[in-house]
């Protein structure tokens, strides 16, 4: 027997994922969230993480380390790489190598020792398309994946990868939120917060976050360091 309503949530203390919690919450799944310190250079997240998911009364909450700054290769986990301060073209250098992957085969692994189907993730296609593991076939690819890989898959449970963000904007993202009672001044999104967990405003999250809350015609209630141009 499976429990339906038992549903890994990962969730970094940002936005997105916040907002996935507080869907999730609402669709009545019994929360699991799952935070990862793994090297970033945005660790006040996990502050923010900590605080979300004791604030939506979560069953658990887990903070599991990896160190990705051992690999390196992203200004998100690598001192040697300078945070973008302005778009670039293609993959942008905060990609982190297989983060996704790597997130989501820990939520599959609890999920199967709480005998879970649900995993919710908050990736976004529009604002972050430069990424290739936050796509539409990428979270089908993975889905496949869950139940060829697993003992309950082989032994016919059904995993779901939720990701209820993938194709709206940011703007879209916020006024989903804000419906849902989501206080983002708690939530930490920039890839450089200070240990207040004041924002840079000039990195591409900081950017996107203030463009959505602008386009859904929304106060923003970050507090920035740096007035965003």
């Amino acid at each position: 027997m499976t429990d339906f309503n038992k549903a890994i949530v990962l969730l970094s203390g940002g936005l997105d994922s916040t907002t996935t919690l507080a869907i999730a919450k609402k669709l009545g799944f019994e929360c699991y969230a799952l935070s990862f310190d793994y090297g970033q250079r945005h660790i006040t997240e996990l502050l923010a993480a900590n605080h979300i998911a004791k604030s939506y009364g979560t069953k658990e909450h887990k903070v599991i380390k990896i160190d990705l700054g051992q690999i390196g290769g992203s200004a998100l986990t690598d001192d040697s790489i300078d945070i973008p301060k302005s778009p670039s073209q293609g993959i942008p250098i905060t990609y982190v190598p297989a983060r996704n992957t790597l997130f989501l085969s820990y939520a599959l692994a609890w999920a199967e020792v709480l005998n879970a189907n649900d995993i919710f993730i908050g990736v976004n296609a529009i604002d972050y398309s430069g990424y290739p593991d936050c796509r539409p076939k990428y979270i089908s690819a993975y889905e496949n994946l869950a139940t060829l890989a697993t003992k309950a898959g082989v032994e016919g449970a059904k995993f779901k990868i939720h990701a209820p963000l993938i194709d709206l904007s940011k703007a879209d993202i916020i006024k989903k939120g804000i419906a849902l009672n989501v206080d983002y001044a708690k939530t930490v999104s920039c890839y450089q917060a200070d240990e207040e967990c004041y924002a840079c405003g000039v990195c591409d999250s900081c950017r996107f976050r203030n463009e959505g809350f602008k386009d859904a015609n929304i106060k923003d209630p970050t507090l920035y360091k740096n007035q965003i141009k």
